[in-house]
């Protein structure tokens, strides 16, 4: 979890002893009423080092660190760029705060106060404060030696503004979202000797139990007996047999209370522990990173942590499938067949490509079982969607087009990027098996993700309103200013509380 625990208190007046202030300047360098009267405080440091320092001008993220008379109030004044007004964004703030947040550590402040919060929209200043959040997780659960919390980091941040109430209330779902991107961090950032699919549906139900979420467990016995064919199929060859994890929010509305029937919104993940490709087994180069497999499920269960934390008024239910895709003498065989959960059957071509299969019991069970409105499955799918898009978007397989209207719409404020990729019959026709009804791999190596999409499609029911998200660039990240340490990004949390906040509750 983010180091960053630290009170994050909202007043009119500054009523606290700070070591370290702070002020934000647009790249006109135009000094405010609240900006004017620190200047005067201090002397005139301000505006003199804003008109003498040429190299700072203002830019997004950029930093100027002053150290301040005895005299002062406070020993420090960092101040950072916003760029210009008309370039903000909810995304150019985040980074702008996880800058924000290590210059602050680099200067070894403790107790920081944000002096000219009015002068930027709430929104963007909410923004600001969960990107410093971020920039300031950590990864540290297996190191011997650690940092007492708090020890190098930030104790306390007082915003001084006159609207106190209403930061303080939106900070605390800033708080909750900050929380659950790290809970998805530690999930994919989590050595798989330790996550592993029994020991992932524990730490599922240990987290989100006592926010409220339902959370049932199948091990390898129920699988067998529920016909999970495919799911056992990926996973017998491990000593860490697959568990499938469902959850359940309900919903705070009166309208979720009250109306049983009412359909839930829907989430699956892919949850991978390990994928060393089985018999079709990786070069080393590809297995590396395989630990991160998990990433979907991860994003899923870190999406339904930020659900009940803000108290999502309408119901919700995910599932997330596990399992490790190991070899040994009992490793499913290129050219096996197996009867999936809905009674079809599919012919093993290539065992590297078992996310699919996996996900495919999920998504009919989650069908079968809860009659959802809308169905969205993430999945670390394809290696060919980062050849496609690179590391920066996301692959939005999406069979409705109001869906992707409202998935692009929080695409847009989250700065979580998608970009829509085709869903067609002439896909689906590459699947097509002489000995099964479906086989899990296309023809040759192009259009891997397509491919792999259309696979999922064959078993999502005629008329239902369904996404696949293929986060495999996504999910990973090299060090930015927001994600510190470079491996889990949390990819999909912001996005998709953010899609069923402005479209759902």
């Amino acid at each position: 979890m983010p180091i960053l625990s630290s009170d994050i208190l909202f007043s009119k007046k500054l009523t606290i002893k700070v070591d370290t202030a702070v002020i934000f300047i647009f790249d006109d360098k135009k000094i405010t009423k609240t900006v004017a009267n620190l200047d005067k405080s201090v002397d005139g440091m301000v505006s003199f080092h804003l008109e003498t320092q040429t190299k700072f001008k203002g830019e997004a993220g950029q930093t100027l660190c002053l150290t301040l008379s005895q005299k002062s109030d406070f020993s420090r004044l960092v101040i950072i760029g916003l760029g210009a007004k008309d370039k903000l964004s909810a995304d150019s703030c985040e980074t702008i705060g996880g800058k924000l947040m290590s210059a602050l550590q680099i200067q070894g402040a403790k107790k920081v106060a944000v002096l000219n919060a009015d002068d930027i929209e709430t929104s963007y200043l909410s923004s600001i404060l969960l990107g410093s959040r971020l920039g300031s997780y950590r990864y540290d659960e297996f190191k011997t030696i650690k940092k007492e919390k708090g020890s190098d980091g930030i104790k306390s941040i007082s915003v001084i503004s006159g609207n106190d109430k209403d930061l303080a209330k939106e900070s605390k779902n800033t708080e909750a979202l900050a929380q659950s991107i790290a809970f998805t961090r530690d999930l994919v950032n989590a050595p798989p000797n330790k996550l592993y699919p029994e020991s992932f549906a524990a730490k599922i139900k240990s987290t989100l139990t006592p926010l409220g979420v339902k959370v049932q467990i199948f091990d390898e016995d129920a699988l067998k007996k529920m016909g999970m064919g495919c799911i056992l199929a990926v996973g017998q060859a491990s000593e860490n047999l697959p568990r499938l994890v469902v959850m359940q929010w309900p919903g705070t509305s009166p309208k979720a209370k009250t109306k049983k029937s009412d359909k839930p919104l829907a989430f699956v993940g892919k949850g991978i522990t390990f994928d060393s490709g089985g018999l079709n087994v990786k070069p080393y180069e590809g297995m590396m990173d395989m630990k991160m497999d998990m990433g979907g499920a991860a994003t899923v269960t870190g999406l339904m942590a930020m659900l009940a934390k803000r108290k999502c008024k309408v119901p919700v239910v995910a599932i997330v499938a596990l399992a490790e895709n190991s070899i040994s003498d009992e490793a499913t065989r290129p050219s096996d067949i197996v009867t999936s959960y809905s009674g079809k059957t599919v012919e093993i071509l290539n065992t590297d490509a078992e996310g699919r299969l996996v996900l495919c019991d999920a998504l009919t069970y989650i069908q079968e079982k809860f009659d959802p409105k809308i169905i969205i499955d993430l999945a670390t799918l394809t290696g060919a969607i980062m050849i496609a898009l690179g590391l920066n978007h996301c692959g939005a397989f999406v069979n409705d087009n109001k869906l992707w209207s409202q998935l692009e719409t929080a695409s847009s404020i989250t700065g979580e990027k998608l970009w829509r990729m085709p869903l067609d019959t002439s896909f689906r026709r590459e699947m097509d098996s002489v000995f099964a009804d479906i086989k899990n791999i296309g023809n040759g190596r192009y259009g891997g993700s397509c491919t792999a999409a259309a696979f999922l499609s064959e078993f999502i029911d005629k008329d239902r309103i369904w996404a696949h998200l293929d986060i495999a660039g996504v999910a990973m990240s090299k060090t930015t200013p927001t994600c510190p340490v470079p491996f889990a990004s949390g990819f999909g949390v912001k996005l998709l509380n953010r899609f069923v906040e402005e479209f759902y509750g």
